[in-house]
């Protein structure tokens, strides 16, 4: 995998970080987070910030290049799915005030992942 690829395919995989199931209108958690993305293999690339957005408990990503998606339920645990290009992740967690942390597993790769609002 080369640098470019690998950074995207850290980015997919932050963004990934799949949620519980949830049924939210104006959640808690609404707004702007800044996503931080570890892999447990160095092949899978360094890690990556993006920035997702949470509304009315529905993600959506804020970059062209990542498609984000899930939903954050009123407690606070969150399923997502990412994608760039062909490559796909999903993750889960729990947010929490401000900040957040999961996991998440993508076809070759997989690890973990914090957040904190913005």
């Amino acid at each position: 995998m080369n640098g470019i690829r690998k950074g995207l395919f850290a980015t997919i995989v932050a963004i990934a970080f799949p949620l519980g199931q949830a049924n939210a209108a104006g959640s808690a958690f609404d707004g702007t987070w800044n996503v931080r993305i570890a892999s447990s293999s160095e092949t899978c690339g360094n890690g990556a910030t993006v920035a997702i957005g949470i509304s009315n408990g529905q993600i959506a990503s804020s970059s062209a290049a990542v498609t984000a998606s899930g939903k954050v339920a009123d407690a606070g645990s969150i399923n997502v799915t990412l994608g760039a290009g062909i490559k796909h992740a999903v993750g889960s967690g729990r947010l929490s005030g401000t900040s957040g942390s999961g996991t998440w597993r993508g076809a070759m790769c997989s690890g973990t992942w914090t957040a904190e609002r913005m």
